[in-house]
C-alpha cells in the first residue's frame, strides 16, 4: 500500500513518551496525520498530545503497557472508536539491559523480552485484524542494527531485536499465503540513536552506560518511518555506520564479531565511571528522560572526535560501500584494536569477555599467560580483503538514503 497523503490517515505509535517514538509522532503530526500515542507515562503523553495539536492535527493519548496484551487491544479499539480506522501502526516501545549473561537478574532479562518482543507481537495481533477488515495498513516494527549483529553486555536487547526482525519476516510470509494484499510489514533498523534509552537502561555491569558513537538524531529515524509509511519496504537501515557493519558481517562474520566486542567494551561502557546496580525503567517508568533526545550527540567537536574514533576503528569511509582499499584499512584498524584492547595500568581490563571483578587479568598474568587479546587469522584477513565490495548499494535493495549527515 502506498500512501500519497497523510492528511486523512490515523497513526498509532507505541513508546511515544520519549526518543524515537516521540519524534515519530511529531513527524506524522507535521504531515497532518491524526496520531494516537501510547506509553506507560501519562504526563509526557499529555505534553506530546498538546504539541501535536499545536501543529493543527488530532492527537489522543492512551497510557499503555505493551506487556499487557489486553491493554494493547484496548489501544487499538480506542483508536478505531475515536478516529474510525488505523492506517499505520508503529511498534516502538523498548527497554534495554546492560549485564553479562551470567550476572543478569532473570526477571530483568525476561522483562526486556516481554517488552521488546511480546509487546510487538501484541501490537501485531491487535492491529492486523483491523488492517484485514480495511483491506490496507502498514505495520512498522522498530528493530535495530542489532537485529543483524550482536554485542556483549546487551544479550537480552540483542535477542529481542533479532526476534523482532524474524517476527516481521514471518508476518510477511503469512500475509502472502493468506492473500493479505494491501497490508505491509516493515522493519526499520537504526544504529545508535541519541535518545534517553541509555539513561533509562537497566545496568548491572558496575560501569556507567554511554551511547556508542557515531550517534544519530532521532528525527532521522522518524523521517525514515514516515517514508516507510508512504512507500513500504521490507527492511531499512538508518545510519551509514550500522549499514556498513551489517554488510561487513556478511563478508567476515568472525572479524566483525570480535571487533564489535572490543568496541562495545571500550565505547559503550565507561571504564572510569562506576555505576551501582539498577533496574532502570524495566519495571517502573522513570520521571526523567521525556525528550526526543538524550543529550548524547554533544557539540560539534565532540561529534567529530567520536565519529573519527569509530571511523578509525571500523575503517568507514565517506561512502557506504567501500572499495578494496578501505577493507584493508578495516583490517589494519582491527589489528590496532587488538593492540590497545588492554594495557597495563588501565583501571579495568575489558577483554572480549568484559571486566572481571575477581581479578581475572591478574590471575592470568600470574600464570604467565598475560591478558587475553583478540586474534584474527591471516586467512580471515585475506578473505575480507578479497571479498570487499567494489561499490554500489548492498542493503537488500531496501535502504532509504540518510536524511541527515551522521
Amino acid at each position: 500500500m502506498v500512501l500519497n497523503s497523510f492528511s486523512k490517515f490515523v497513526v498509532v505509535v507505541t513508546g511515544a513518551s520519549s526518543g524515537i517514538g516521540r519524534a515519530t509522532a511529531l513527524a506524522f503530526a507535521d504531515q497532518g496525520s491524526a496520531v494516537v500515542v501510547a506509553a506507560r507515562r501519562k504526563e509526557p503523553l499529555d505534553e506530546l498530545v498538546e504539541e501535536c495539536r499545536q501543529r493543527g492535527t488530532t492527537a489522543i493519548a492512551v497510557p499503555t503497557d505493551v506487556v499487557d496484551e489486553e491493554a494493547v487491544r484496548q489501544l487499538a479499539r480506542t483508536a478505531v472508536d475515536r478516529l474510525g480506522r488505523i492506517d499505520v501502526w508503529v511498534n516502538n516501545a523498548a527497554v534495554t539491559l546492560f549485564a553479562r549473561i551470567e550476572d543478569a537478574p532473570m526477571d530483568a532479562f525476561r522483562r526486556v523480552i516481554d517488552t521488546n518482543l511480546f509487546g510487538y507481537l501484541h501490537g501485531a495481533r491487535a492491529v492486523l485484524p483491523i488492517f484485514r477488515e480495511q483491506g490496507s495498513g502498514v505495520l512498522i516494527n522498530v528493530g535495530s542494527v542489532m537485529s543483524v549483529l550482536s554485542q556483549p553486555y546487551a544479550a537480552a536487547y540483542v535477542l529481542s531485536k533479532h526476534a523482532v526482525r524474524a517476527l516481521s519476516m514471518a508476518l510477511r510470509q503469512e500475509l502472502a499465503l493468506d492473500g493479505g494484499h494491501g497490508i505491509d510489514v516493515c522493519t526499520v533498523m537504526p544504529a545508535t540513536i541519541d535518545t534517553p534509552l541509555f539513561q533509562h537502561a537497566g545496568n548491572f555491569t558496575g560501569r556507567a552506560v554511554r551511547a556508542m558513537p557515531p550517534v544519530h538524531p532521532p528525527k532521522q529515524v522518524a523521517r525514515t518511518i514516515v517514508n516507510l509509511a508512504r512507500l513500504p519496504r521490507r527492511e531499512v537501515y538508518v545510519g551509514n555506520a550500522g549499514r556498513f557493519q551489517a554488510y561487513q558481517a556478511r563478508l567476515a562474520p568472525g572479524l566483525v564479531e570480535s571487533m564489535l566486542a572490543t568496541l562495545a567494551d571500550r565505547m559503550h561502557l565507561d571504564r572510569l565511571r562506576p555505576a551501582p546496580p539498577s533496574p532502570g525503567n524495566l519495571f517502573t517508568p522513570m520521571a526523567e528522560g521525556t525528550d526526543t533526545t538524550g543529550g548524547w550527540s554533544g557539540g560539534l567537536l565532540t561529534r567529530l572526535r567520536r565519529s573519527a574514533e569509530i571511523a578509525t576503528a571500523l575503517g568507514v569511509g565517506a561512502a557506504t560501500a567501500l572499495p578494496r582499499a578501505a577493507a584493508g584499512a578495516f583490517i589494519l584498524a582491527l589489528r590496532g584494536l587488538t593492540r590497545w584492547a588492554w594495557q597495563p595500568g588501565d583501571p579495568v581490563r575489558p577483554g572480549v569477555h568484559g571486566p572481571s571483578p575477581s581479578g581475572y587479568g591478574a590471575a592470568q598474568e600470574a600464570r604467565g599467560s598475560g591478558p587475553r587479546r583478540l586474534c584474527v587469522s591471516p586467512a580471515a584477513e585475506g578473505r575480507a580483503a578479497r571479498t570487499a565490495p567494489r561499490g554500489g548499494d548492498h542493503d537488500h535493495g531496501t535502504a532509504v538514503p540518510d536524511l541527515e549527515p551522521g
